[in-house]
């Protein structure tokens, strides 16, 4: 058994192991016309490289919460511009509206993000969408923040 002493350890590990807290993004309450809370349910391949072009990757999430606006269903679409790169070094000088604290993402995190809709009438680059067979709006992401549930 665990004396006090060494439930006080392992509750102290666990704290130390859950990493830094990060600040929200400002721009979640200031950039587009919805915020909410969702899991990224999965990537269905690995993002290509940027080597020829810049491009927009289409993924999607688990609605959690809806913190403004609206979104049509539980499961939404969202389109990340150069999902390889932290979001805080995504934007360009083609697309200047891209930021957040998310430096890599994984399957079964989950995100706070500042969309708009819909995605065509925001970007007209490059856009990878495995689900292309399904219906729906697809969400242009000004800003993603991994945080915890």
């Amino acid at each position: 058994m665990l004396g006090a002493v060494g439930l006080l350890l392992v509750a102290l590990l666990v704290w130390a192991m859950r990493g830094p807290e990060v600040a929200p993004s400002q721009e979640l309450s200031t950039l587009g016309a919805i915020e909410v809370t969702a899991r990224l349910t999965a990537i269905l391949s690995e993002f290509p490289k940027n080597d020829l072009y810049d491009y927009v990757y289409i993924m999607k999430y688990t609605v959690m919460e809806v913190h403004r606006g609206s979104v049509a269903g539980k499961e939404i679409l969202v389109g990340h511009y150069n999902p390889l790169k932290p979001r805080s070094h995504a934007q360009d000088e083609f697309v200047e509206t891209v930021s957040g604290n998310l430096e890599k993402f994984r399957a079964g995190e989950v995100h706070r993000m500042a969309l708009d809709g819909p995605l065509d009438e925001r970007y007209m680059g490059g856009i990878i969408d495995k689900y292309h067979g399904e219906e729906g709006a697809r969400y242009w992401a000004f800003c993603t923040d991994r945080v915890s549930e």
